[in-house]
């Protein structure tokens, strides 16, 4: 039985571990300590790291986890990370054995020139490019790509569980209901986020289904937000890449 769960981390990194009996596998371990503490309070074998991309709340973790456990390190190809042993792009698979999990990658660029998403068992592990009510930012890829890169994630099944890497939730729902202030489904997601966030739970993982209905960065179609991002533009908009970018844009300056 696959359980997974999150080792908060920094101000507001989840670190996710994936665990079967007492096999782990840890997904972007930004910082050892954490990991290391929930490793040995629960008695588990770490056999695989999972990276998605080179940012530094993501692999800094990499080499002291590296030096108690000598396992192999997946992570983006074209992104050059020195603690990753297996180099990964669209079409590899990761397969840890120990788990009975193999997840095939995908390339997903825009918020860092190389970044990958693992997917598989119905879960997807998405870095900083998918979040819950958002996306990451464009640090060294272009809004076009990372609009192509979201599409690519919004094309799976509807029920797949998306563990992105920040808690973030409440802040996205805020400028989404901005951009998108016809949405019910965001009110009620608001207010479920709240409730877990005052017993100090996290809002993750969220659901594909649930972020094609609530979250503005995948429907960049839907006329009201076509709408809101023209008047942000001070000029139509209407190309869904074009709304995109000026969203993206606006949630950078958005407070």
């Amino acid at each position: 039985m696959v359980r997974v769960e999150p080792i908060p981390a920094f101000d507001d990194n989840y670190i996710w571990l994936i665990r079967a009996g007492e096999n782990a596998v840890v997904v972007d371990p930004g910082d050892a300590d954490p990991v290391v503490a929930r490793l040995e309070a629960e008695g588990l074998e770490l056999r695989a790291i999972l990276c998605t991309h080179h940012h530094g709340d993501h692999v800094g973790g990499n080499a002291d986890l590296l030096r108690r456990y000598p396992v192999p390190v997946y992570g983006p190809r074209a992104e050059g990370i020195r603690t990753v042993s297996h180099p990964l792009a669209e079409g590899d698979q990761a397969r840890i054995p120990e788990l009975g999990l193999a997840f095939r990658v995908l390339d997903v660029p825009g918020h860092t020139r190389g970044h990958i998403a693992y997917v598989g068992q119905g879960m997807l592990f998405c870095g900083d490019t998918l979040f819950a009510c958002g996306c990451g930012r464009v640090f060294e890829g272009t809004p076009e790509q990372l609009y192509a890169s979201l599409q690519k994630l919004a094309s799976l099944a509807p029920d797949t569980l998306v563990y992105c890497a920040h808690e973030y939730t409440l802040s996205n729902i805020r400028f989404a209901r901005a951009a998108n202030p016809g949405n019910r489904a965001l009110e009620q997601r608001e207010a479920s986020a709240r409730q877990l966030r005052e017993r100090r739970e996290p809002t993750l993982p969220s659901t594909l289904d649930l972020e094609l209905a609530t979250n503005p960065f995948l429907r960049c179609t839907d006329p009201e937000i076509a709408a809101s991002a023209s008047a942000r533009a001070g000029a139509p908009v209407t190309e869904p890449a074009e709304v995109f970018a000026v969203l993206r844009d606006w949630k950078n300056r958005f407070r």
